[in-house]
């Protein structure tokens, strides 16, 4: 069996900007995968992402896009990547039709066929300025854009942040229909857990510049637990198992690293699976509690 190969490899990279750093930071995304990058705002999500697209200098490390370092092809490498931020990166007075002839000009790859079929797929008008665009739109404007010039590898800071469900459910859609083909990749930044419980394969989860939790999705959600207990139950909890204890409904909620292990220590207790928000909000508060 062929080994997978890594789309993004990140080895212990550091950006320290004094008042914030990025500590060591290590982590890879496969081949044909989509990769949640969670973490509160704030904890380092945008600017490993700066630093991936070569738009920030990293103080120490590695960064290989497609097996090869950034440092001797950023600009190359970047005709292979789509990118779609929380922000438009286009004028506002620009049009559907202005922004093809401007990216004709930035992507040897640019397919204008495709950029037209997108806006027409996403009911997107093509004479209209774009500042003139509900947010969703813009949001779909910068995706048919990253898609449009065949781009192997999607990098996305908060894409769905702010959209109405329906609208978030409709582009959730469109990365799915994206990564069917092997050889596309995903990296999606976003603290809305819910969206990447429904389509990430890997999560890679960072709090105050560090990596806290990476691995396969499922292997993870499977792993942890939430245990609902008294508060005089709470000793009989492995320290070993606890990873964070918050105040619950009728006592206590014990965040544990080992679920099955926790069920057959405790059959008495209440033992739920936890979903993505669960275990970054207790890894957050369990890194406060040790300030």
């Amino acid at each position: 069996m062929e080994d997978v190969k890594n789309v993004i490899e990140i080895k212990n990279v550091v950006k320290d900007y004094g008042d914030f750093k990025l500590d060591n930071v290590s982590f890879a995304v496969p081949e044909g995968s989509v990769c949640g990058f969670i973490g509160q705002n704030g904890a380092g999500k945008t600017t490993t992402i700066q630093l991936i697209l070569d738009v920030t200098k990293r103080d120490a490390g590695e960064i290989l896009l497609f097996g090869k370092s950034i440092d001797h092809d950023s600009a190359g490498l970047r005709e292979d990547i789509g990118v779609v931020f929380d922000e438009m990166g286009f004028h506002e007075f620009m049009t559907g039709k202005d922004i093809n002839i401007m990216m004709k000009n930035v992507y040897k790859n640019w397919d204008e066929k495709e950029f037209f079929s997108y806006l027409k797929q996403f009911s997107l008008p093509t004479g209209k300025p774009c500042g003139a665009f509900s947010r969703g739109m813009r949001m779909k404007l910068q995706i048919a854009v990253a898609l449009s010039h065949h781009a192997k590898l999607l990098i996305m800071d908060e894409p769905t942040s702010g959209l109405d469900p329906i609208v978030r459910n409709e582009i959730l859609q469109i990365f799915r229909e994206y990564v069917v083909e092997e050889d596309h990749t995903i990296l999606l930044s976003s603290h809305i857990t819910g969206d990447l419980e429904k389509l990430a394969d890997t999560v890679v989860f960072i709090n105050g510049g560090r990596i806290v939790l990476s691995g396969n999705k499922d292997e993870i959600l499977e792993k942890h637990g939430l245990v609902k207990c008294k508060k005089d139950e709470l000793p009989l909890i492995s320290s070993s198992l606890v990873v964070n204890v918050q105040p619950g409904t009728f006592g206590v909620e014990v965040l544990v690293n080992d679920r099955q292990a926790a069920e057959k220590l405790y059959p008495q207790m209440v033992i739920e699976p936890a979903a993505l928000e669960d275990i970054m909000i207790n890894y957050v508060n369990k890194s406060k509690a040790e300030l």
